[in-house]
């Protein structure tokens, strides 16, 4: 059974429902999911012990939240080279901040990441519970890819 760690920063609750359901996603392949708000993460050695990583944040005025920069300088000191990785946003106009931490998990932490980010309007536009719930599927068959 693969460990994962969803870390979520939000405003209004909807990147908080939307890690939820991409625990549900990763608990369809039996994963055990720890789901924690940006806060919760002090120090590099709180990312340390798991297999897969998603991290997300809504985009607001096209920034993630100052909360999840704070917190992608903290997982730059982990070791999370070769880990799997996903990230997830919601938005109301765009989607920067799900880019922006996708291509920091690739590029920087040299993640081995999904296909692409997860950005989603909410949950319930365009049937994004299955949307995210999928997500959380993909990132598991990473681990058997």
């Amino acid at each position: 059974m693969a460990r994962a760690l969803i870390v979520y920063a939000t405003r209004t609750g909807e990147s908080q429902k939307i890690a939820e359901l991409i625990a549900e996603g990763l608990r369809f392949s039996a994963n055990e999911v720890t789901i924690k708000d940006v806060n919760e993460i002090k120090k590099e050695s709180d990312l340390a012990g798991y297999d897969i990583y998603a991290f997300g944040s809504p985009t607001y005025h096209g920034e993630m939240m100052t909360r999840m920069k704070s917190f992608l300088f903290i997982a730059e000191k982990a070791d999370l080279k070769g880990k799997k990785g996903g990230s997830f946003g919601s938005f109301g106009w765009s989607g920067e901040a799900a880019e922006r931490i996708f291509d920091t998990m690739k590029n920087i932490y040299e993640m081995d990441m999904v296909d692409s980010p997860l950005m989603l309007k909410g949950i319930s536009v365009d049937g994004g519970v299955k949307v995210a719930q999928d997500y959380g599927k993909k990132l598991s068959a990473r681990i058997t890819a």
